[in-house]
């Protein structure tokens, strides 16, 4: 039987946003978060067209006649049609100019998770104990730990920590990142943008996965960021690898109008 992911999926404005520059979709075997930048309206653009265009892919992905090497290109390659779309809508409409997005997508094979990454939205796995990033956000303060002059402490209350070094923002000169990961039935991710994780650390979201019903986690999730003052929107999917042909679709936050 063909392996499906099985989705919760939430988005919310968080306590300072007048409007939601979060983007996510979700199928059966691709999801994908998108936040957006570049304020009034020109985030929400951004976020809508890196969210559309990947899920319009979604349907070559499953095309059987394409091959590993292949469906990887598409997936890379999308990030550039992304880049390219965001720079012609900006240049015929100047209020859109300086706009971009991250992108963090998950999509799902036979055997494999193929993530997809682009800036600092980020990418998890629970084993059913411990919660692992398996994205590597593209921002200066991760560059500082990866040179060891941060420790991941120190970041989550640095107040430049979400400069990102890579972003989809039309002239990028992007370079997104492709990492093909093991996958059975059973596995869970937690795709995020970071107005989840700007607020509560890994260790807090990894207590409220272990102690709420699954049914809770995504409204625990929100209600907990918003305890902490919510200055972003907040967008979370929750996926699980079933074995089961499953169909449904969806759209969320500026995708979704």
């Amino acid at each position: 039987m063909t392996p499906s992911f099985r989705v919760l999926g939430a988005t919310d404005l968080g306590l300072v946003r007048d409007g939601n520059e979060d983007a996510a979709f979700f199928s059966p075997r691709l999801i994908a978060v998108a936040d957006g930048m570049g304020g009034h309206a020109a985030g929400e653009v951004a976020s809508k067209i890196a969210i559309t265009s990947l899920a319009a892919l979604g349907p070559i992905l499953q095309d059987g006649a394409v091959d590993d090497e292949s469906r990887e290109d598409l997936l890379l390659n999308i990030c550039y049609t992304i880049d390219q779309e965001i720079l012609n809508q900006s240049a015929a409409n100047p209020a859109l100019s300086g706009m971009g997005t991250t992108l963090t997508a998950l999509h799902l094979t036979d055997r494999t998770i193929e993530l997809l990454h682009v800036g600092d939205s980020r990418a998890y796995r629970w084993n059913g104990k411990k919660l692992s990033q398996i994205s590597v956000d593209h921002t200066v303060m991760q560059e500082l730990i990866d040179q060891g002059r941060l420790t991941p402490d120190e970041v989550h209350s640095h107040p430049q920590r979400s400069l990102l070094t890579q972003a989809l923002m039309g002239d990028s000169g992007i370079d997104p990142v492709l990492v093909v990961l093991d996958a059975k039935v059973g596995d869970k991710f937690l795709l995020c943008s970071d107005g989840l994780t700007s607020v509560l650390s890994d260790h807090e979201i990894t207590q409220i996965i272990k102690k709420s019903n699954e049914s809770e986690l995504l409204n625990t999730l929100i209600d907990e960021t918003k305890a902490k003052g919510a200055p972003d929107n907040i967008t979370i999917l929750w996926a699980e690898i079933v074995d089961a042909p499953l169909t449904e679709s969806g759209l969320l936050g500026a995708a979704h109008e």
